[in-house]
């Protein structure tokens, strides 16, 4: 492993851009914006999409699809043919993420930008996997929380930027512009990888690659996906139970197969690291209900296009705030941090089931100013303990599981979101969304959404209490 020196002194984030570590940090950081600014422009294009190309039903797809494929990608980092240098795999993340914007660009129907966003969103876990991946080369320990809290303060800013650009081209088929800005960001930062990098040794343990869990795993997410797309109760309920198992299925097999796809001890709950990468899955699995909140914004409070993207990116900004708030902490104070943010998600997601689910055609801010505080806060509480989870993972595991458990870092929260999407899906579908449709059809969505997507929110509670004496 690369060894960096540092001052005696407390460090902080700006250490990050010194001499000595500004490539690095300008080529991860990077990978980080192309992927956090897509999101943000996307979520603000998508109604404008659906009005121009149809599939209202699909528009869940449009990120489980994205976060499904993001999990391959980011285990692609980790289970990459052995002597493939990380800065190759860089290389390769940036370009495969700039053709999938051109798919998008050049869709004709939803089914192209889904398939596009699926080429987009392994591009993206590369690149996501890969700022995990290199902390440990690119900066010595004490600067990884300040990683984490750099690559939150990115997400902040790409509420301003991508919001930005999507409500620019929300009009007619002008979205399209949008994907188009993405690909030569993906091309210049694969053509400038390969200088700007750090060189990163394969300290990789031996071992073959878990095909069968990465299998069972995608179809779990497919499986409740499809589901958020069917009317009728009898097969929807086939569907998620089939996704159960086929989670219980991998979950049994990864603890009893010597090539896992997750550190050891990561579906031992017994285990520390376990614990961490649970509350992890449910804090993005809660916030990921975020997806249908430009919609409800534009349907039951009449706001447009471009403002609902600023109010959704919020919930970004909240992270990043927060970020920075609990940044310096440590100890039984970082500990703490984990505690309140997740009981700070959980109160403020259940908030939106009074706050937005409200018809508000006159966009009154007595009503909708509630809701504004509620996405934010929903941000806030992952943001306020995100960095010390990440760092808890990195001293939990051994040295030959770092690369693994750094990779896990960005599966599981690729997973948390896939998961997340999709049962959203299948909550607002349920619940009026698609029939009776419309206003009433939207606050009932929104109302139930909100309440069923709170209650993961007391399993991390109960999680992250148990983490106080960890690493």
């Amino acid at each position: 492993m690369t060894s960096i020196e540092i001052a005696p002194d407390k460090p902080s984030v700006f250490r990050l851009f010194s001499r000595p570590l500004l490539p690095a940090t300008l080529m991860l950081g990077g990978g980080v914006t192309l992927y956090a600014v897509e999101t943000y422009i996307t979520a603000t294009i998508a109604p404008s999409i659906v009005r121009d190309i149809g599939g209202l039903s699909l528009l869940s797809w449009m990120t489980t699809l994205y976060v499904a494929a993001a999990v391959l990608g980011s285990i692609f980092v980790a289970m990459r043919p052995r002597g493939t240098g990380l800065r190759s795999v860089y290389v390769a993340g940036a370009l495969v993420f700039g053709a999938g914007s051109l798919i998008c660009a050049a869709a004709p129907a939803m089914a192209v930008v889904l398939a596009g966003r699926a080429v987009q969103g392994f591009g993206a876990g590369v690149l996501a996997g890969l700022a995990y991946a290199f902390i440990r080369f690119a900066y010595p320990e004490p600067l990884w929380r300040k990683a984490s809290t750099l690559y939150a303060a990115i997400w902040g800013v790409s509420t301003l930027l991508g919001p930005t650009l999507g409500g620019l081209f929300s009009e007619g088929s002008a979205w399209r512009h949008a994907f188009l800005l993405i690909v030569p960001l993906g091309v210049l930062m694969a053509a400038l990888a390969p200088w700007l990098l750090p060189p990163a040794d394969d300290d990789r343990a031996h071992g073959k690659t878990p095909i069968l869990q990465i299998g069972l795993l995608l179809a779990a997410v497919l499986l409740v996906s499809l589901a958020g797309t069917i009317d009728e109760t009898q097969s929807k309920a086939m569907l998620v139970g089939a996704s159960v198992i086929a989670i219980v299925t991998m979950i049994v097999l990864e603890r009893r197969s010597a090539n896992r796809l997750l550190p050891s001890g990561a579906f031992t709950l017994s285990k520390p690291v376990a614990r961490v990468y649970l509350t992890m899955f449910l804090l993005l699995l809660v916030l990921t209900s975020d997806i249908y909140i430009p919609y409800f914004l534009q349907v039951l409070h009449a706001v447009t296009p471009l403002i609902s993207g600023y109010l959704t990116a919020l919930v970004a900004l909240g992270w990043t705030f927060a970020a920075f708030f609990s940044g310096t902490l440590s100890g039984k104070r970082a500990s703490n941090a984990i505690v309140i943010g997740c009981v700070v998600e959980t109160v403020a997601v259940a908030s939106l089931t009074i706050f937005l689910a409200r018809d508000n055609q006159a966009t009154e801010l007595s009503l909708l100013g509630p809701a504004v505080v509620g996405m934010f806060m929903m941000g806030f509480g992952v943001g306020l303990g995100w960095a010390h989870l990440v760092t808890k993972v990195l001293r939990l595991v051994d040295s030959a599981e770092q690369d693994k458990a750094s990779a896990a870092i960005s599966t599981v929260q690729s997973l948390g979101s896939a998961f997340g999407a999709a049962i959203a899906g299948v909550i607002a579908n349920s619940t009026g969304l698609l029939d009776p449709g419309g206003i009433a059809g939207s606050m009932s969505a929104a109302h139930w959404l909100y309440i069923i997507m709170a209650l993961p929110g007391l399993i991390t509670i109960a999680a992250s209490m148990t983490l106080k004496d960890a690493a």
